[in-house]
């Protein structure tokens, strides 16, 4: 073979070992929607560490504050149920800008509110945006992949707690300048996403991704809900993220910390949440199956609240067990998410709309339950109640086990 033939078969042979080597081998696509997907997650957790200053500033009590949470996440479970029928007319590409460019626009708007109500408002429009990319990132990961189901699940994963790690220690940094601080910096950052995403993701329409011969039809995440593995998976999740945002919108409070310090609390929690989802929890599902290791990480979870509930008034307890959480809800994030992929007979962007519109009411409820418990009642019984709600979704994924026998039955995606 001449040098000639000997160089332009070398790049060819590097392409073929990096499409077996695993996560290296994705497309350039797929590498851009998980990078954008860091940022949009690094916008969630750049607000978390300045609920306790926006309640002081804004003069709002906590339970105001929570809404939020309250307001994006409702919104955004709303959202989700329209998030295929609008891909499917706009695709892939152009839904995920709109996505990011909404998200824009209304933290940049976040940034000169005067008063809670506004930002509340504003949060609304910022959940709309999320639930575009959110759920369109995903199955575009999905689809995109060349490497299989579970290793882009698991990347997405990545991409949710790099981002969540990342974020809260920006907000912390931007937040102890100044409350207005987070929202321009998520601004700039879903800029550079929207930069990113329209500069690397292909024009043309990949077959992998192209929109189907007829639009998705905004009822089909409720006829997805007619299988009852979806169903159920659907409503473990909205119980379990009852307990995951009381950790997000009311430990903050109890923690009482500055918003810099409040960032490094939340940067060992992302950490942990990235971490056990791409190294973990493939682990544990092999080792065990996936049901079963949901079992073991929700009854952890539960445990986790409780210790909580009872050491509320120390506050180094509390920190440590916020940073625990992460090891155990990045387990159980991947876990449910790549059971949700197989558990019904529809398409991936329609079962992922079905189970967040689910998943997201949970986590609606949470931030203002928690903190009007606390006001009305006492500071544990937050946590006591989270425990409740994530014990019953143990407790309902023993109801319904013959409903989700198919999901450890079927073969793994790789």
């Amino acid at each position: 073979m001449s040098s000639l033939a000997k160089s332009t078969a070398a790049p060819a042979e590097l392409n073929s070992a990096l499409q077996k080597s695993g996560f290296l081998g994705q497309p350039m696509s797929v590498w851009a929607v998980f990078f954008t997907s860091i940022i949009a997650f690094m916008g969630m957790g750049l607000v978390n560490p300045i609920l306790r200053e926006l309640s002081e500033k804004l003069m709002a009590s906590p339970s105001e504050v929570s809404l939020l949470f309250t307001s994006y996440n409702a919104v955004m479970a709303v959202a989700m149920l329209i998030t295929g029928a609008v891909s499917t007319r706009l695709g892939i590409k152009r839904t995920l800008l709109a996505g990011i460019g909404v998200i824009a626009l209304v933290s940049l708007l976040g940034g000169f509110a005067g008063d809670i109500w506004t930002l509340v408002g504003l949060r609304a429009g910022w959940g709309l945006g999320n639930a575009l990319f959110v759920a369109t990132a995903l199955s575009a990961m999905v689809s995109l992949s060349s490497n299989g189901t579970a290793k882009a699940i698991i990347l997405y994963e990545a991409a949710v707690g790099i981002g969540m790690s990342v974020g809260p220690l920006l907000g912390g940094t931007l937040g102890s300048i100044s409350w207005r601080g987070p929202f321009f910096g998520v601004s700039i950052l879903m800029l550079a996403g929207f930069i990113v995403l329209s500069t690397s993701m292909p024009k043309q329409k990949q077959p992998a991704v192209a929109a189907p011969s007829a639009p998705t039809s905004v009822l089909a995440p409720f006829r997805a809900m007619k299988h009852r593995s979806l169903l159920v998976l659907g409503i473990v999740a909205a119980l379990y993220n009852v307990g995951f945002f009381t950790i997000m919108a009311y430990a903050p409070f109890v923690m009482g910390l500055k918003p810099q310090g409040m960032g490094y609390v939340f940067l060992g929690w992302g950490v942990l949440l990235a971490v056990t989802s791409v190294f973990m929890a493939p682990k544990l599902q092999k080792r065990f199956g996936t049901i079963k290791a949901m079992y073991l990480m929700l009854l952890l979870f539960v445990l986790d609240l409780a210790v909580m509930g009872i050491f509320t008034a120390t506050k180094e307890v509390v920190i440590a067990a916020v940073i625990f959480a992460g090891a155990i809800l990045g387990n159980s994030n991947t876990l449910i998410t790549t059971a949700v992929m197989d558990a019904a007979p529809v398409a991936r962007s329609t079962s992922s709309a079905a189970y967040s519109f689910l998943r997201f009411i949970g986590a609606a409820i949470a931030p203002f339950m928690a903190n009007k418990l606390a006001e009305h009642f006492n500071v544990h019984l937050p946590f006591f109640v989270g425990a409740g709600f994530v014990l019953l979704s143990v407790v309902f994924i023993g109801l319904n086990r013959k409903h989700l026998r198919r999901i450890d039955e079927a073969k793994p995606a790789h």
